[in-house]
This record gives C-alpha cells, sequence and structure tokens, in this order.
C-alpha cells in the first residue's frame, strides 16, 4: 500500500484504487474543493468548545458533562486518529472527580465545517460507547448521517494533503 492511501487502509481494495487513481491524477484537490469550498470558522477553542457543547446537547444532553475541546498541536494523525477523548479521573477528598475532554488535532483547524463536525461526534460518542463497535457507529450516524461519507472524505483529504499539501489552509 502507497503512503499517500495508508489512511484508506480499512477500506477495501477497490475503493482504494480509486483513491489512489484520483490522487495519481490530481483530482482530489478540485473534487474536494467543489464539495466542500470554505473551512469552518471555528478558530478559537472557546467557538470549537461551544461548537461541540451545541452538538452534545442536542444529540447526547444526559452523557457526562466535557471539560475542555482544543485544538492540539502534539496530536499527529498516528494509527488513524483524528482526534482523541481522554477522561481524567482525580480523588478530591473523598470524592472521585472526572473530566471528559476532547483534542483535536491542530491539523483540522481550517478543513471544512462538515468534516470537523464528524471529528466531534467521532469523539463525542466515546462518552457512551468507548469501543469502536456497533453501537458506536450507530450513535455516531444518529448524530451525523452523512458520518462514515464525511469520514471518507477526510481522510481521503489526509491522502491528499501528505501528496500536494494544504487545500484551505
Amino acid at each position: 500500500m502507497s503512503k499517500t492511501t495508508n489512511y484508506l487502509s480499512c477500506y477495501s481494495p477497490e475503493i482504494q484504487q480509486q483513491a489512489q487513481s484520483l490522487l495519481d491524477n490530481e483530482k482530489t484537490g478540485p473534487w474536494l474543493l467543489k464539495k466542500y469550498p470554505q473551512p469552518h470558522e471555528f478558530g478559537s477553542e472557546k467557538a470549537l468548545y461551544d461548537y461541540a457543547q451545541g452538538i452534545k446537547n442536542q444529540f447526547m444532553r444526559s452523557s457526562s458533562p466535557i471539560s475542555k475541546v482544543i485544538y492540539d498541536d502534539k496530536i499527529h494523525v498516528i494509527n488513524n486518529a483524528l482526534g482523541l477523548h481522554t477522561y481524567v479521573s482525580r480523588v478530591q477528598g473523598n470524592k472521585l472527580k472526572a473530566k471528559n475532554e476532547i483534542r483535536v488535532s491542530s491539523l483540522f483547524r481550517r478543513v471544512p465545517e462538515p468534516l470537523l463536525r464528524m471529528i466531534l461526534v467521532h469523539e463525542l460518542a466515546h462518552l457512551r460507547e468507548k469501543e469502536h463497535n456497533k453501537a458506536f457507529y450507530k450513535l455516531c450516524s444518529y448524530m451525523e448521517p452523512d458520518y462514515h461519507q464525511l469520514e471518507f472524505d477526510l481522510r481521503l483529504y489526509l491522502c491528499h494533503r501528505d501528496r500536494f499539501g494544504e487545500l484551505w489552509g
């Protein structure tokens, strides 16, 4: 498998081959820009937190609260991870305090809103489902009906970015 399609390793060989052909013919950029012409406007961490909180309140009001949603320069897209959900527990006196934090790679500070939303939906789903199982993906699709297509498009963008550079930067 080519380095430029390693983000697509979970897809069938046919899909990977089609993606490779688009990349080889330099068609990924125009296709992605036509489909997603503008980057999102959630550049500050407060705006990112408010956006994530809005999604959570709409679909997961009864789930654990999120204490922080930030862009993280230290997260690199390793092992196909696009963001991180961390659960921090601390003992304070005789009580156990827990905090849920979502960290989004700084790579996604300038992607279109639907792609950022997909990452946040994914990380929010981990509030309820820790594993990537059927219930997890059902919850993702409930919060974002186009979840699977958006995940594919984001992974195709990452392949494009590795080869050609930023699109919306």
